[in-house]
């Protein structure tokens, strides 16, 4: 039974299951923001631990296929080393649901950030759309909100 799970869970279900599966935590964060359901699922530990775990089982099915850890490190020398690692779907999965969770604990951020300086919902949604395509883009747009909305200008909180 194990085999047939794992025969399952090829890169291409994992990248799918983890693209989609965040779509559900991305609406709550948009739409019911103060739910108990929201506090539950998404601000707490619980999809870290379901994205970590896929992020280990990725790992533990490049070391059955001996790809090569060492190279990893080779992607700050040089744009061209990136597009290699990138070539390998393992390490293209690692960074895809690294980008995933990293966005979406941003995007948790942001929208508990806004309930504190009373920003409305309706001006939250852009930000967190731009947070959950490119988190830098969105986070700096939040950031001109949030001053706007808390009436001081911070660089840091």
């Amino acid at each position: 039974m194990l085999f047939q799970f794992q025969e399952y869970l090829t890169f291409e279900n994992i990248y799918i299951y983890s693209s989609f599966g965040v779509l559900p935590f991305w609406l709550l964060l948009m739409f019911i923001p103060n739910s108990k359901i929201t506090q539950i699922f998404v601000n707490s530990i619980i999809l870290p631990i379901i994205l970590s775990t896929a992020y280990l089982y990725v790992l533990y099915q490049s070391i059955l296929l001996n790809e090569p850890f060492v190279d990893i490190f080779k992607l700050y020398l040089s744009i061209d080393n990136l597009y290699t690692i990138f070539a390998t779907e393992s390490f293209l999965l690692f960074f895809w649901i690294h980008f995933l969770a990293l966005n979406l604990f941003l995007g948790s951020w942001v929208s508990r950030d806004s309930v504190k300086y009373n920003i409305p919902r309706k001006i939250i949604f852009f930000p967190l759309i731009l947070i959950y395509f490119s988190g830098p883009t969105g986070l700096v747009l939040y950031w001109f909100f949030r001053v706007f909305y808390s009436r001081k200008l911070g660089i840091h909180d």
